[in-house]
């Protein structure tokens, strides 16, 4: 299972991808809001509250130049259909959005990552890279018992 990537060409501003998962909207909204789920495939995180407002934060390894943080505040959240909030990683301020869409089969996930400046092309590629690394993931957490 394998992401389409819609994002457009040329610009570097906004990732698109879409996937079609096999998965009820019910199972997909736990695995992109349950704490001990989104440590297994995104990053590990405490405190996430599906409030408006709300701050929370993403915790991996430190790397040279980066603590690991990435601090988020939620924007909005509608369960089963859509999950936003803001994702800020050192001076990079940007919004994640996921909005799941009922199938025959399961679920239509597609996630946007918008808001990288000009002068953020390499975060842009690493952002690319890395949803796509992060989604694999997913599907393997989508496919066990969670």
């Amino acid at each position: 299972m394998k992401p389409i990537d819609k994002t457009k060409r040329g610009q570097t501003d906004t990732l698109t991808f879409e996937y079609e998962l096999e998965h009820a909207p019910m199972k997909v909204w736990r695995a992109l809001t349950e704490p001990s789920l989104l440590s297994r495939w995104l990053l590990p995180i405490a405190n996430l509250h599906l409030e408006p407002g709300a701050a929370f934060t993403f915790q991996a390894p430190a790397l040279p130049g980066w603590d690991g943080a990435v601090h988020c505040q939620l924007l909005e959240s509608e369960p089963y259909r859509l999950l936003r909030y803001r994702w800020v990683v050192g001076d990079m301020d940007t919004v994640v959005t996921f909005t799941l869409e009922p199938t025959d089969v399961g679920t239509r996930l597609h996630l946007e990552h918008s808001g990288f400046r000009a002068d953020q092309k390499h975060n842009f590629g690493g952002a690319r890279y890395g949803w796509n690394q992060m989604l694999d993931r997913l599907f393997g957490v989508l496919g066990s018992d969670a």
